[in-house]
């Protein structure tokens, strides 16, 4: 008998719980380095409108044929469908959300991961809410480009968000920093989720800031651009395969 425990669909029975009987219990997030944080499940099913400028910035950027990584309850996915009339492929990992955006009319939403996907060409590929993160580590940086240029079309493009986590570290009122770089990268962070009574399984996730995104696209073959900054040190960044 396999007794190994299945790691819980805390995003997908949320997402689920909100959609079909409107529950608005918050999705828990914990991490060794801070304190407990919550994700408000009414949040994932934001409008455009309710969009910080970032994400309506990014939107705005998409064409054509677009995949939409990490995908939640669809929001991204449904303005561009809908309002757009881009052709959208939605994913996520979880369960639970490609169920809730196939309800939403999502036409063509798919639970695989990232990684997974081949044989597909897309002309954006778009990646929001810390799209580094999946990314995990700093040594996984050169994998997820090799999987961008593998996914895009010629003269496609990806736009991604994320945060430099520096501001954290200020030790003193001039903005002095310190960071124990013996720690590896600061960006690097670990988190779990749990959502009535059940906690899902430690995973990575990589806050990366704008200069060593701009690195290691550089170091890939792909160019970086800044595309806007927001309040608090997050930004919207786009890459593109560089010609030969």
């Amino acid at each position: 008998m396999n007794n190994e425990k299945k790691n819980p669909d805390i995003l997908g029975n949320a997402i689920k719980a909100y959609f079909e009987h409107g529950e608005e219990e918050d999705i828990a997030v914990h991490s060794p380095d801070f304190d407990d944080d919550v994700i408000p499940v009414a949040y994932l099913f934001r409008n455009y409108e309710q969009m910080p400028p970032l994400e309506k910035k990014a939107l705005q950027l998409c064409r054509e044929k677009v995949l939409d990584v990490g995908c939640g309850a669809g929001s991204h996915s449904l303005y561009l469908q809908k309002e757009e009339n881009l052709k959208v492929t939605a994913i996520d990992t979880s369960e639970g959300a490609i169920e809730v955006c196939k309800k939403r009319g999502i036409t063509d939403a798919r639970n695989v991961a990232f990684e997974e996907l081949s044989e597909e060409k897309f002309d954006t590929i778009l990646l929001l809410m810390n799209g580094t993160g999946i990314v995990g580590k700093m040594n996984r940086l050169d994998d997820f480009f090799y999987k961008l240029k593998q996914l895009l079309n010629p003269g496609g493009q990806v736009i991604i968000d994320s945060s430099d986590l520096i501001y954290l570290f200020e030790a003193d009122e001039d903005g002095g920093v310190w960071v124990d770089s013996a720690q590896g990268y600061y960006g690097e962070l670990s988190y779990s989720l749990s959502y009535k009574g059940e906690t899902s399984e430690v995973f990575d996730w990589l806050y990366l800031d704008y200069d060593s995104l701009s690195l290691a696209a550089a170091k890939n073959g792909f160019s970086c651009e800044l595309i806007k900054e927001g309040e608090h040190y997050d930004y919207l960044a786009k890459l593109t395969i560089n010609e030969k």
